[in-house]
């Protein structure tokens, strides 16, 4: 679809990107590297403007009812992804404390 429009754009590569760096945050986050795992909730959280600040208002505006049921969808997702990885911080930063109560340090 992308190559048979008249007129293709390069921003349609934006999401895929986004994609891609997600993908690329996969290990990190599985071994719970905190910095990656940063790295992947600011992507997520720039994806959730993202989707907020154009797509949502120009369907809206344009009264396209599909469209705006699939940005409803991606932001839901994305806010699920956004309230799991910060459920997870917690729950670490909550393991290290009882470790550390555990072994006496403070």
């Amino acid at each position: 679809a992308y190559y048979g429009s008249e007129a293709p754009s390069k921003t349609a590569f934006i999401p895929v990107g986004f994609g891609v760096g997600l993908l690329l945050c996969v290990p990190g986050v599985k071994r719970e590297d905190q910095i990656i795992a940063h790295v992947a909730v600011l992507l997520t959280l720039l994806i959730l403007v993202a989707l907020c600040v154009k797509p949502l208002p120009a369907a809206l505006e344009r009264d396209d009812g599909m469209a705006v049921m699939r940005l409803v969808v991606m932001i839901a997702s994305t806010l699920a992804s956004l309230f799991f990885f910060i459920k997870s911080f917690i729950d670490v930063r909550r393991a290290r404390a009882a470790a550390a109560k555990d072994s006496g340090v403070v």
